[in-house]
């Protein structure tokens, strides 16, 4: 179910007197991402919460939200902007700041607006970066970005940073996806943080199903490259270490880069995108390893290929330090450039691999760990129900 604004009554009977409300907040869900499964995960740790995010498109994130009460901001009913929030950007902070949340805390998911939300409890922030456009700009836009962008985000800067920091001013913890993140929030806002690593809620498929557009590549092996097209992911970089190599790669995911990277990839990189995960599970029973040169802040998909057992080519930044173990899982490279990269293809290539040392190392980021970890933070912050009623 859905509603069109922010506030939801309180529920009546003694059970639920008996316990904190906990609500989650996103900053939008319009995509499959690594961001959107925490929030998937968060709700299973919190079974009843409501889920509030400026915008909602069920088409293009994960069908399991469907499922789940959602409520929106007045945004949503702007179709062109469920399809692509980042031209909402100059209004977002106003569309999040109008959003209400009646709850005793609320556990926001966010990595720009989320944590601006209005509440009458307390708010815990679960917080992928501080906003990329804000604080990292140029990774942000990227190479790629032309004038007109760079004026935008320039001339609205200023306004941004004083809404962000006085949405972070109102949040009582603040919880980092990485060490890397960890450090950002203290540049950006000076205050603490823990660490807590994001659930990795990989399920095994026992019958994956074929990708049609690389089957034929099964047999020989690829490589898998499973990114947003964005920026600051480097996937260009990516694609540019296998131009004139007999290896091939198969980059999986969507984005704005998409119709510029699509010209120019060789013969020897396909491009697929959404995929379910059984056929998701496919490439990753088949890929020789995954790749990735991208800034990330946690860096989910080495974890992923891990499941299967698989090695990864990672660069040497941020999130990925948290979730790789070099020689063990994974072999670094220093800069996202096509020579790095292919160098660190060729390492994983002649180095041999224990697989199920591999694969053991996915248990370190249990969604049980996630939940108990989450709920023993709510407990400690949230107020005590005999002196809400």
């Amino acid at each position: 179910m859905r509603a069109d604004v922010a506030g939801a009554g309180r529920r009546a009977g003694s059970d639920e007197r008996s316990r904190p409300r906990v609500a989650i907040a996103h900053d939008y869900l319009t995509q499959r991402g690594g961001a959107e499964k925490v929030v998937l995960s968060m709700a299973r740790a919190f079974p009843d919460a409501v889920i509030y995010t400026t915008l909602f498109d069920p088409e293009n994130t994960y069908p399991e939200f469907s499922d789940m009460d959602i409520r929106v901001s007045p945004l949503n009913k702007v179709g062109f902007l469920r399809r692509s929030h980042r031209a909402a950007l100059p209004l977002l902070p106003a569309a999040a700041s109008s959003m209400h949340i009646d709850a005793d805390l609320v556990l926001v998911s966010s990595s720009g607006w989320a944590h601006g939300f209005r509440t009458s409890g307390t708010k815990l922030v679960y917080c992928y970066s501080p906003a990329r456009w804000l604080y990292q700009a140029e990774a942000y836009l990227g190479e790629s970005a032309g004038w007109k962008k760079r004026l935008a985000l320039s001339v609205l800067t200023p306004f941004l940073r004083l809404w962000d920091r006085r949405a972070a001013a109102s949040c009582e913890e603040y919880l980092a996806i990485s060490h890397a993140v960890q450090g950002r929030i203290t540049a950006a806002y000076d205050r603490p943080s823990m660490v807590l690593p994001a659930p990795a809620t990989i399920t095994v498929e026992p019958e994956p199903e074929v990708v049609d557009e690389v089957a034929a590549w099964a047999s020989e092996g690829f490589h898998l490259c499973i990114s947003r097209l964005l920026a600051y992911k480097n996937v260009d970089k990516v694609i540019e270490a296998f131009r004139g190599t007999d290896r091939r790669l198969v980059v999986v995911g969507r984005g704005p880069e998409a119709e510029r990277l699509r010209a120019l990839k060789p013969d020897n990189v396909a491009m697929v995108s959404d995929l379910s995960d059984r056929q998701m599970a496919w490439l990753y029973r088949h890929c020789s390893a995954v790749v990735a040169a991208s800034y990330e802040d946690f860096g989910l998909t080495p974890i992923e290929g891990a499941a299967y057992g698989k090695p990864a080519a990672l660069l040497r930044w941020g999130g990925f330090l948290d979730t790789a173990v070099e020689h063990v899982t994974a072999e670094y490279f220093d800069e996202p450039e096509p020579e790095a990269i292919r160098a660190a293809v060729t390492r994983v290539e002649q180095r041999h691999w224990d697989s199920e040392k591999i694969a053991d190392h996915v248990t370190r980021f249990s969604d049980d760990h996630f939940a108990a970890q989450l709920h023993e933070i709510v407990d400690r912050l949230a107020p005590d129900p005999k002196d809400i009623w």
